[in-house]
Parts: structure tokens; sequence; C-alpha cells
């Protein structure tokens, strides 16, 4: 039996990461914040569970769970916190954990709890722990914090700025991160994907902005009440201060988007005062109602959710959708949510009904049930570079790539290049088999092979000399007439393989 089976899943866990605690705010940090790991212990053995705790800037928490061997990943869990005692409550898989707060707050023990199964836990602080896979070096660039103003949303967003040694001006870019509050690093169990991707272009000559999400580390505002929009509008900031640095070429400045990040950066290409090109990691291409569902199909499928239940949840799911839909007034939304909730599930919490209805309500699922992001591809005038993972589970290349390469179809002078990448996942982290081993643990890396194409694309756009290593790999991907074609202008989806 798969851990978290359940017969009647919620499906807004398609929005993978919403859920917030309901903590009163407090001026010191939360203990709980950082990367917990423990065993749960089954008949076959055991499996690997990690924690990820986020304090957000108005006290409460935000926390997912993430079970690698099951496929399970960034799975809301509410927090509740007094004194010592901790309960973590994951409502998707009928699961909770019972414990206590070690003194030196590196441990918590306690009982896990699901349907049928009730095992003790202990789990770990790894965020303090110093290994060889957090320990930093002294690195050959400057590295400074900055605060970016966006005067739009009267917010200010807090971010790392890299800068390569010497005069300058260089190149730069404005890393994007995907849907949920994240931080700068959009660190997932401890895989720093955009600190990594800043470290490798900054070697190679190419300044990186990465910043805090809205509401997250130091950066102000709400995130819960922003729209895809608004987080454009946060993004056009991050890329108008970095083009005003005197280190910087100001014709030289692109944006990197993961995930809903991608779709970002799309929208801010197809606005006035553009960035001179695009790169879309695990961008989507089809609609968002689309992207929920077929994101849901999937999970549910990976917990082993038999047709019939996926057929129910399905249509609950639309059902859902034409209620959120024809009742434009939150509060009575809200209420309509909460009652359809509670109806699907009796066994469910009451707080975090309420706490999901007002999530499904919120102006950025609003916005993101009927965006479509093919009202604005056509609008997009810079080069865009396409990259998605062949094993990305919540992004289907298959599915996206297509949609998102007729939207970008080239015309005039603008560029576009696809790459589908084997064996990557929705993190661009490559097959777990080629990560290095630190520590006595395989530790995850972004993938090689996207690393030298988004180099290569940002030198080329930037006429930065490409490495030879770059240089190959772009001939390895382009297929045969392709690669003729993307020296006129045009380029053709290719696999790398």
């Amino acid at each position: 039996m798969k851990i978290f089976l359940r017969t009647q899943l919620w499906l807004w866990l398609a929005v993978l990461g919403t859920s917030l605690a309901v903590a009163k705010p407090d001026p010191t940090p939360s203990p709980l914040g950082g990367y917990w790991k423990g065993l749960f212990r089954v008949p076959s053995g055991t499996w690997d569970l990690a924690l990820t705790v986020v304090p957000l800037t108005n006290g409460e928490l935000y926390a997912t769970l993430d079970v690698p061997s099951q496929q399970i990943s960034r799975m809301p869990v509410k927090v509740e916190s007094k004194g010592d005692n901790v309960t973590l409550r994951i409502p998707e898989a009928g699961s909770r954990f019972v414990g206590k707060l070690s003194a030196d707050r590196k441990r918590l023990t306690g009982t896990w709890y699901q349907p049928g199964v009730k095992t003790e836990i202990v789990l770990e602080n790894r965020t303090s722990k110093l290994t060889a896979a957090n320990f930093k070096p002294k690195v050959p660039y400057r590295e400074e914090e900055v605060v970016v103003p966006n005067k739009v949303s009267k917010v200010r967003l807090t971010g790392t700025l890299t800068m390569p040694a010497g005069k300058g001006p260089f190149p730069a870019v404005v890393l994007v991160s995907d849907s949920g509050p994240q931080e700068r690093d959009a660190t997932v169990d401890n895989y720093k994907m955009f600190g990594i991707l800043a470290d490798y272009l900054t070697r190679r000559g190419i300044a990186v902005l990465r910043y805090d999400d809205r509401g997250v580390g130091k950066s102000t505002g709400s995130y819960q009440n922003a729209t895809t929009a608004d987080l454009v509008s946060d993004a056009q900031a991050a890329m108008g201060f970095v083009r005003a640095h005197y280190k910087v070429d100001k014709t030289k400045v692109g944006m990197i988007g993961h995930g809903e990040g991608a779709n970002v950066a799309l929208l801010a290409a197809a606005q006035k005062n553009a960035p001179d090109y695009i790169i879309s990691l695990a961008g989507y291409g089809l609609p968002g109602h689309e992207i929920l569902k077929r994101q849901q199909v999937e999970i549910l499928r990976m917990i082993g959710a038999n047709p019939n239940q996926v057929e129910g949840a399905l249509k609950f799911h639309d059902r859902m959708l034409t209620v959120i839909r024809e009742t434009p007034n939150n509060e009575l939304a809200r209420a309509k949510v909460a009652a359809m909730l509670r109806i699907s599930n009796a066994d469910i919490d009451f707080t975090m009904v309420q706490a999901r209805a007002a999530q499904l309500t919120s102006p950025w699922y609003r916005y993101f049930i009927d965006f479509d992001p093919k009202n604005k591809l056509a609008e997009v005038k810079c080069p865009v570079l396409v990259l998605n993972g062949t094993a990305d589970l919540l992004v289907s290349a298959n599915q996206n790539v297509p949609a998102l390469q007729k939207g970008l179809k080239p015309a005039g002078k603008r560029k576009v290049a696809v790459h589908k990448i084997a064996g990557t996942n929705h993190w661009f982290q490559s097959d777990p088999d080629q990560w290095p081993i630190v520590d006595g643990r395989q530790q995850a890396t972004f993938a090689p092979k996207a690393l030298t194409l988004i180099h290569d694309w940002v030198a080329r756009h930037s006429y930065l000399a490409a490495p030879a290593a770059a240089q190959s790999a772009s001939k390895t991907t382009a297929q045969g007439k392709g690669a003729d074609k993307e020296k006129a202008g045009t380029t053709p989806a290719s696999a790398a393989r």
C-alpha cells in the first residue's frame, strides 16, 4: 500500500504548496524554520521524509512535505505549535504527526498517525549542520544583498545580486521563481536551484539577481493576495533595478523563469521595456485550469487512486471551478467552497477547511484558473529559449512544449529554441543515479546539460564567447536542418538526448 492513499483526495493538492500554518505573528525567528528529515518505517523497509518549514514575514509558517521514494513533492502541511509541543497535519493524506521539540531545537520526536498506521518518528533539523553540501567557500565574484522597490505595488523585494569580478559592463539576468511563496534560492529539500544557477552564471561573466517573493524573507507585501499579474510587476521592478546598475549592460538583460515564473517572464516580455531575452524553465503552455487538472490526475495516479476515484475527483474539480467562477463575492464563494469540502470529506479539520477555501478563492487562484498563456505569446518579441524535462510530473513536456512552441512561432527577428532534456524533473535535477555522494548521501544537482544550454543562450544573446562545451552541446541538440535554421533566426524543437 502506498503512503498517503486516501479514497477522497482533495483536488486542491494541485495548488502544490500554498498551505499556511495558523500561527500568531512572532518577532523572534521560529525554531521550526528549516529542513527536517526522518525515516518512516514500513514493512518493506524505510522511506525518507523531508519537511520544509519557511517562516513568513507575517509570523505564519509555510510548510511542505516530500517523500521522494513515493514521488510525493511539496504536499501542504499545517504546523501547530505551543511551547515545545508540535503537531503537523497533512489533510490530503489523512495523516498527522504529534511530537515534542528537543531542548537544543534540533529534533522533533513523536508519533505519526495515518489510517491503519501508527509509528514513532524522529525528525532532525539539517539546516544548521555544516557539511560539504552547504559549506560556502569564498567565491570569485561580488555578492551583495539589495532592496528592489516596486513602486507600482508599493512593496520592497530583498534579494541577492551577484556581480562578476572586473569593471564590466556585464550582461545580466533576473531569476523568477515558481508558484508558492519562495525565498531567493528557490530551495527544495536543501537543493538550492536558483543559488546553483546564479553561481554557475556569475562565474562565467553574467550578473544575476534573485529575490525573495513578496512576504518571504525580508521582502514586504503579501504573496497570498498577489495575482500572476502582480508578480509580473515584481519581475519588471527587478529587471529595472538591474538595468540601472552601473556595472550592467542595460541592453543585455534577460529573465530566467521557472514554472509559473517562466510565464511571468513571458508576460513581462509582452509588455513595454521587455527583457532582451527569455529562458523558460518548465513553463506552462496550457491554460491554468488544464494545468491543475493534469497535475491532479498525475498525483492521484502516483498515490494509487483507482479510475473511479480519479473520475470522481475530476468531476468534483469541475464543480468547484464553476462555483468559484460564478461567485465573484469572495465571502460567499468561500462559504460555498467550504461546504463542498466538508460534504466531500466529513473527516476534514474545520480550521483547514476554512484555510483551504480561502486559498481556492484567493486572487491568485481566480486569476490562474482562467490564465491562458497563448493569449500573450504572440506579443513576445524577444528571443526565447524553452527548456522542459522529460521526467517532469508537474508540467508535462509532451503536453506543454508544443503549446509554447506554437504560440511562440518565430516571427521577424525573434529566435525560438526548444529543448526537452531527457531524465530531468521539474526542478531540473538529473537522474538520481548521476548525483554526487556527499557525506555518504547523494546530493541533488542541477542537470549539467541544462546549465550548459542556459549559459550558451545567454552568451549568444549577450555577445559573450560561449565555452567550447556549450558550443558542443548546442551542436549536439540541434537536429539536422535545425542547426542551419537557427543561424537564420528560427529554431525548430530539438530534444536533448
